[in-house]
């Protein structure tokens, strides 16, 4: 099991396949997509090779993020690729849901078992401003195909200032009938929304203490889970989870590792530098690439620094699918 100096283990990979992203969020890139890494992005075997690597270390779940992963068309290859590696129990993938309705069928088929959809609220128009896509209704529809399928869903919704308690009770209604879980995430600093950040912050404790004062309760957390502590209540089909990275002790339970689209190792999101293991990834031998990923734990840091105004080199959550 691979294990850093400080205790913790590591069951979980986030492996980004493009830093690319169609949509212009105003947390992350309000003014589009602009290419600031020439690297070549991993190819679906070199990708395997990462996995294999990854599951001889006891990894057991693979996240494929962006950027947008929708935008490569040969993803199928990549999920299929991860599902059928020894060891690797859960593949998911996290997408902004765009072109969700046309591609859905085909991740499932190749093996998809858990599915997280990007939505900050559900007004359209709003969802438009944040976007610079007026598609809700399309994206609300691909989750529906998903579940009916049997996919897992999830919803990741960014916590913002103006409107905040508007969204929350519309995602509330909208649990009520809904079969899925709904992460708050609680808007975390990057290289480039210093000033964004100052102005729509919004602590998530503050939010989940009041929904544990209206009867949701603790859901037990599996080891191969993300930081999100989740939360039932017997009214409600769905659930809610808090990803809360400013509270003390969020880097305690950390389970997961990132590999960019490029083949570097970021040993948490706000690290400084990304380790380059492009040269190991490309010969195919993943237990030359295990050995070295095993050595470069040891430089792991207790915590992720937020709390002290550090970013490290995170521009941007597009380049690491936050």
């Amino acid at each position: 099991m691979l294990t850093d100096n400080h205790g913790r283990r590591f069951y979980y990979l986030r492996l980004s396949v493009t830093d690319a992203c169609n949509f212009r969020c105003s947390y992350c890139l309000p003014d589009g997509y602009r290419a600031m890494d020439n690297a070549p992005h991993l190819k679906p075997a070199e990708a395997a090779t990462v996995v294999r690597a990854f599951a001889s270390l006891g990894t057991r779940k693979v996240r494929l993020t962006g950027g947008e992963p929708s935008l490569r068309a040969d993803l199928p290859e990549i999920i299929a690729a991860s599902k059928s590696t020894p060891g690797i129990h859960r593949v998911a993938v996290t997408s902004n849901g765009y072109k969700l309705p046309r591609v859905i069928d085909r991740w499932h088929d190749a093996g998809l078992d858990q599915l997280n959809i990007s939505i900050d609220t559900l007004d359209a128009g709003e969802f438009a401003a944040f976007t610079g896509h007026d598609c809700l209704p399309r994206v609300l529809k691909g989750i529906e195909r998903a579940r009916s399928l049997g996919v897992e869903v999830k919803v990741n919704a960014v916590l913002l200032q103006g409107g905040a308690d508007r969204r929350l009770r519309a995602f509330l209604h909208w649990l009520r009938e809904t079969p899925v879980t709904l992460r708050f995430i609680e808007l975390m600093r990057t290289g480039d929304n210093r000033d964004f950040f100052a102005s729509n912050h919004v602590r998530g404790e503050a939010v989940e203490r009041e929904l544990v004062e209206n009867g949701w309760q603790l859901v037990p957390r599996s080891e191969d889970a993300g930081p999100a502590r989740e939360y039932s209540h017997p009214d409600y089909l769905g659930r809610i989870g808090f990803i809360t990275p400013y509270s003390e002790d969020f880097c305690n339970s950390c389970n997961r590792l990132r590999i960019s689209a490029q083949g570097r190792l970021h040993l948490c999101l706000f690290s400084e530098h990304g380790i380059d293991l492009y040269r190991e990834i490309t010969t195919g031998n993943s237990i030359a690439l295990a050995e070295r990923i095993r050595r470069a734990i040891g430089e792991k840091e207790p915590s992720h620094y937020l709390q002290q105004d550090r970013v490290g080199a995170t521009r941007n959550l597009s380049m690491l699918g936050g």
